[in-house]
């Protein structure tokens, strides 16, 4: 009859071990910022720049213009003379409809390589933003003045 007992309670003892050196999980600590508001420092680092223009350009086939942006912007923090960044980064820009970051972003394109084989285009284009961004002078009202009414 020992032996029946002692094979009944050997279960329980085992579950009540068990149970008893379960760990309970531990609270992260709170950091001081938020973890989205801490931009990393940025040092020349042309893997991560290459890393950033993979994700570019993966947000801008799905027209996702703005993360594309943001990603190219960061791909010139991590390597300031990447030209490839900053005409794609120019790109972006423009089809956000921000004519002068696109311009700033195409120039400095341009800065870096200008004999690119994309220089000519870039060129065109950085003529037709200056063209857009131009602001017209006191430009006279085009439109048909409207003769005076009659007196009855």
């Amino acid at each position: 009859m020992s032996r029946l007992g002692f094979l009944f309670c050997l279960p329980f003892s085992v579950a009540g071990l068990a149970w008893g050196q379960q760990r309970r999980p531990t609270p992260p600590p709170e950091p001081d910022e938020p973890e989205e508001a801490v931009e990393p420092e940025f040092a020349f680092n042309p893997i991560q720049a290459q890393k950033e223009m993979q994700i570019g350009d993966f947000y801008s086939r799905r027209k996702s213009y703005r993360a594309a942006a943001a990603r190219y912007e960061r791909a010139t923090k991590w390597q300031p003379d990447l030209a490839e960044a900053y005409f794609k980064l120019g790109e972006s820009r423009e089809k956000l409809d921000q004519p002068e970051a696109a311009l700033a972003a195409y120039q400095k394109y341009l800065e870096l390589a200008p004999s690119a084989r994309k220089a000519a285009a870039v060129k065109k284009k950085i003529a037709q933003l200056q063209n857009k961004t131009a602001k017209p002078d006191a430009a006279p009202d085009q439109r048909t003045p409207r003769p005076a009414p009659r007196p009855f």
